[in-house]
Order: C-alpha cells, then sequence, then structure tokens
C-alpha cells in the first residue's frame, strides 16, 4: 500500500456501506445534502465549504480537503479566499495546542510534591 488516498479506488469501499448498513449511508447522505444544499440556507453555499475545508484541514482529513476545495472553488471561493480559510485552521489548531497546553501545568499539580 504505498498510497493510502485514491480518490477513484477509495470510493468502491462504500459497497460496505451500501452492503452492511444502508439506513446510515442513506440518513448521512440525506443529513449531508440538507447541510450543503445550495439554496435555502442561512450561510452562502461557498461559506459553509470554506467551513467545511478549514474543519478537513484543521482535523487533516484529505478527503475533506479534496471535496471541499473543490467544491468552494466550484461555489466560487478564490485562491484567497482557499489561503486564509487554511490559516483559519492553522491558526484554530496552534491556539488549541496552546490552550491545553495550559492544562498540562494545572494536571501536573496533582504530582507536585508541594500539593500533598
Amino acid at each position: 500500500m504505498s498510497e493510502y488516498f485514491d480518490r477513484t479506488a477509495d470510493k468502491t469501499y462504500t459497497k460496505v456501506y451500501k452492503a452492511e448498513t444502508p439506513d446510515i449511508l442513506a440518513a448521512f447522505a440525506a443529513f449531508d445534502q440538507a447541510v450543503f444544499a445550495a439554496e435555502g440556507r442561512a450561510i452562502p453555499l461557498k461559506f459553509r465549504e470554506l467551513i467545511a475545508l478549514a474543519v478537513g484541514i484543521t482535523t487533516q482529513c484529505v478527503y475533506c480537503i479534496d471535496a471541499h476545495s473543490q467544491n468552494a472553488v466550484k461555489a466560487g471561493a478564490t485562491e484567497a479566499e482557499l489561503a486564509e480559510a487554511a490559516w483559519v485552521a492553522t491558526a484554530i489548531r496552534a491556539g488549541g495546542g496552546y490552550a491545553h497546553g495550559r492544562l498540562a501545568f494545572k494536571l501536573a499539580d496533582d504530582a507536585s510534591p508541594h500539593q500533598h
């Protein structure tokens, strides 16, 4: 297995979901279609796609990055908007590391001989 990401081949494994959990797959597909409906939402599709791209970057999901970067462009996003979405994701991920890093100090107090 030299590549874990293959746009074409990976989609063939959807057959397992179709065979084993078709009801859940259908519910997920309906949910996803509602979230990314072209019309009828308060947030325009381009911005929902940019949000999804940023989340995909933050979670490091190559499939999300692939789909939502393309969908954002199809919805009218520019390269500058893709770049800013990537930087927003980067800032949030770095900020999470900073904020949760403070927990190390708080939780380390439990092991400190000065606390007992």
